[in-house]
Order: C-alpha cells, then sequence, then structure tokens
C-alpha cells in the first residue's frame, strides 16, 4: 500500500508537510513584514505623503492611519473573492496569485513620488496600492491556514497552525529590526529623503523565493477528497448528492464567521495595539525618539513569538480555548499597569523591556492556537472562504483601525491610556467567544 513507502524526514513528518509548512509561512511573513514597516515608518511617510505646508504631525499621522486601515478594511473583499477561488479551483494556485499581487504591491510603495514630486497625487497613489495589498493580503490568509492545517499530522493542527501566526511575529521583527538598523547606519536626513524605500523594496526578493515554493507545492489532501467526491458519486453512488461533501447553507457560515471574528478581535486589537501601534504612540505621546520606541516594538514582538509556537503545541495538548482563555484573561489584567509601565518617566529600561515583552507574549499565546481554531470551525467546502473572511473582518475593525482610533482619541481626550482602555474592552467582548468554544475540537478531525 502506499501508505507505507512515503518517503518521511527524520521526524516522521511527510515532505509535503514540510513542504506545505514553509510555503504557507512565506507568504504570510511577507505580508506582514510590509505591515510592520509601514507601521515603524508611520511618522516618515506621514510627512512625506500626508503633510503639505499647514498639516500638523499629528493631523498627518492620523491620515496616515487612514490610508493603513482602509487596506485592511479591503481585506476582507479579498478574502471573500479569493477564497471563493481557493475553495473551488484549488488552495495551490490561489495562493501563487496572492503572493504575486502582494509582492508588486509593497514594492510599489518603495517606488512612489511623495507629495513634494506630485502634490495630493502622492496620497492617493499610495492609498491605491494600499487596497491592492489588503486584497492580496485577504487572500492570504485563508488559503495559507488551509494548507497548513489540511496538511497537518494527528495531534499536529494546532503547531502547523501556529507558524502562520510565528511568521507574523518573524515578519514584524523583521520590519522592526530593518527599520532600528536604518535609523542606526543612516542619518535623519538620507532617513527621510530615500531610506525608509529600501524595506519595501526587498520586498522583490522574498516575494520571488516564496513563488518558487509555491510553484513547488502539490494539492492539499482535504480539498483532493472533497473535488473528488462529486466524480465518485456519479458512478458509484445511488444518487450524486449522496457522496458529496456537506456544505453548510449561507446562513450558517455567516454565523460562523461571525463567530470567529469574536473569538479573534481580542488577538486583532491587542496584537496590533502593542505590535505596532505602539512606536508611535511612544514617539508622538511619550516623547520617545524613533530608535527608542524601534527597540521597544523589537522586544514586544520577541516576546509574542516566543510564546507562538509553545501555544500553539500546548493547545494540542489541553485544547485551543483553555489556552486563548489564559491569554485574552491575562491581556485584561495586565494591560493598565503595563501601560503605566511605560509612562513612568522613573521606571528602569529594564522594566520597561518586561512591560512590552510580556504584553507580546500575551498576544502570543491567542496567536499560536487561533488558526487551527478558526480551520476547525469549517468543512473544507468553505474553509479557505470562511477563517478567511473571520480573519479579514476582525483585522479590519480591530487590527486595521487601531492605530486610527487610539490616536485620534489621544488628540481629542488626551488621555495617555487609551491604549490600554481599547486593549481591555475589546478583549472583554471577546472573552464569551472564546468560551462557547468546545474543549475537544483539537482532537477531532478537520470536517471534509
Amino acid at each position: 500500500m502506499t501508505t507505507t513507502t512515503k518517503v518521511r524526514t527524520e521526524d516522521g513528518t511527510p515532505p509535503s508537510s514540510r513542504r506545505a509548512l514553509v510555503a504557507g509561512s512565506v507568504g504570510n511573513f511577507i505580508e506582514w513584514y510590509e505591515f510592520g514597516v509601514y507601521g515603524y515608518f508611520a511618522t516618515i511617510i506621514a510627512a512625506r505623503f500626508f503633510a503639505p505646508e499647514g498639516t500638523g504631525d499629528l493631523e498627518a499621522l492620523v491620515k496616515t492611519y487612514a490610508s493603513f486601515a482602509l487596506a485592511f478594511f479591503f481585506r476582507p473583499v479579498g478574502a471573500a473573492v479569493f477564497g471563493r477561488v481557493g475553495d473551488r479551483i484549488g488552495r495551490r494556485p490561489t495562493l501563487i496569485l496572492v503572493i504575486s499581487l502582494m509582492t508588486a504591491a509593497t514594492a510599489t510603495i518603495g517606488l512612489l513620488p511623495t507629495y513634494a514630486t506630485v502634490g495630493a497625487a502622492a496620497p492617493w497613489l499610495l492609498t491605491l496600492v494600499r487596497v491592492v495589498q489588503g486584497l492580496s493580503a485577504g487572500g492570504e490568509f485563508g488559503g495559507a491556514v488551509s494548507l497548513m492545517t489540511e496538511f497537518a499530522p494527528p495531534g499536529r493542527r494546532g503547531l502547523y497552525g501556529a507558524w502562520q501566526s510565528f511568521t507574523v511575529a518573524l515578519g514584524l521583527l523583521a520590519g522592526a529590526g530593518l527599520a532600528a538598523l536604518l535609523a542606526t547606519v543612516l542619518d535623519e536626513a538620507a532617513l527621510n529623503e530615500w531610506g525608509w524605500r529600501l524595506p519595501f523594496l526587498l520586498a522583490v526578493p522574498m516575494g520571488l523565493v516564496a513563488l518558487w515554493l509555491r510553484l513547488r507545492l502539490e494539492e492539499t489532501p482535504s480539498f483532493r477528497r472533497s473535488a473528488a467526491r462529486p466524480l465518485r458519486a456519479a458512478a458509484d453512488a445511488p444518487s450524486p448528492a449522496a457522496a458529496r461533501p456537506a456544505t453548510p447553507t449561507p446562513a450558517a457560515t455567516a454565523r460562523a464567521i461571525a463567530l470567529g471574528v469574536g473569538r479573534l478581535m481580542g488577538w486583532s486589537a491587542a496584537g496590533y495595539t502593542f505590535l505596532v501601534v505602539m512606536p508611535s504612540y511612544l514617539q508622538t505621546t511619550l516623547g520617545a525618539s524613533f530608535r527608542q520606541a524601534l527597540v521597544a516594538t523589537v522586544v514586544a514582538n520577541a516576546g509574542f513569538a516566543l510564546a507562538i509556537l509553545p501555544a500553539g503545541a500546548l493547545s494540542d495538548r489541553i485544547g485551543r480555548r483553555a489556552v486563548m482563555t489564559a491569554g485574552t484573561v491575562l491581556l485584561i489584567v495586565l494591560a493598565f499597569p503595563l501601560l503605566n509601565l511605560l509612562q513612568d518617566p522613573d521606571a528602569s529600561t529594564a522594566a520597561k523591556s518586561a512591560a512590552v515583552f510580556a504584553a507580546g507574549a500575551a498576544v502570543g499565546l491567542l496567536a499560536g492556537p487561533g488558526p487551527a481554531m478558526l480551520a476547525e470551525m469549517f468543512p473544507t467546502t468553505v474553509r479557505y472562504t470562511g477563517l478567511g473572511l473571520a480573519y479579514a473582518l476582525s483585522n479590519a475593525v480591530f487590527s486595521g483601525s487601531a492605530g486610527l482610533v487610539i490616536t485620534e482619541l489621544i488628540k481629542r481626550t488626551g488621555d495617555v491610556d487609551i491604549p490600554a482602555w481599547y486593549v481591555v474592552l475589546v478583549c472583554a467582548v471577546g472573552l464569551p467567544a472564546l468560551l462557547a468554544l468546545r474543549g475537544d475540537d483539537h482532537r477531532r478531525a478537520l470536517r471534509d
């Protein structure tokens, strides 16, 4: 039998599973690398694209985050369009198309003319490219998670799905690290003039590697089984409908997507508040330097990265509900103390570093089990679309808007605790949806 002759790696994992893990992760890395770079360079982008003479720095930053949020609001459109394609023709060809669009859009930002060159057209051009990025990013998550979890060996779905989140951390860390390096080796004038473009242009070689990896992929076993059943039904079953995969009604899928948004909203809000918006908050609200803000963000993302894979593996043992609920409660309890520590001018650098590290690690407890949790909510016939839409909608509302909401509310109220309020309120609202998870979903097979 073929099952006894399959080639396996030293740890017993089929090579196809390893390839799926790498190919699925690399697109997500590029996506979050770019979104992180955009967030880290938000103050520079604001000055170059949204700050004509007479416009205040904070007002320009608000406009920059509005463009940031707009890209997130196009993610659900991309998730719906590419998800439908991925559920019909397959995960592999759809993910190849998505990575091509994402790479082209990211590199284009590094080539765009600024306000000083083309005037009012500059912010519109930037916003248009962000829209394309939002569409492609919307199609990335659902396909990559479907690919990785459908190839995952038994009992390791949480760990495999966690790699998707781990590459979020790697992408954000790579973006922050490169931004910090450029801020160190370039003087301020050079960084503002042309240095900020380099991280976006690096998307080209990264995208070519990702494209090569995805071209070598095969289709997932779950999708192949699902696609073959109607054909077998015509020859073998009493009626074709008898052997077709059970496709949920649109209403049932919509309810599952809404529930998925509820289960992700705390991750989305806390992740972007502590991992991406923090540099601008530290600079504009607390008076930190660009370099200090980036170092703090690197530390937060390190905590995030180190928690993700253990959290995913732990969820394979004790369940998604237990791990994700613990992370949400920690964020609710710690948000104000951690932020107040950052605001304290007398607090040591070590204490502040520990605070941002702990915030990132708490988010990692949600991000590790999250992808597998979503994959388990949908059958194969709508998995790409369903989990992609749940993730995209949650990010559109609670991640993409985080910078805009936090910056605008601080501007209007002067309350420097706004980031903590935002995290606590969103996590509290989403907690009941997490508590409604079945405790044994991690032991069940994915639904065909």
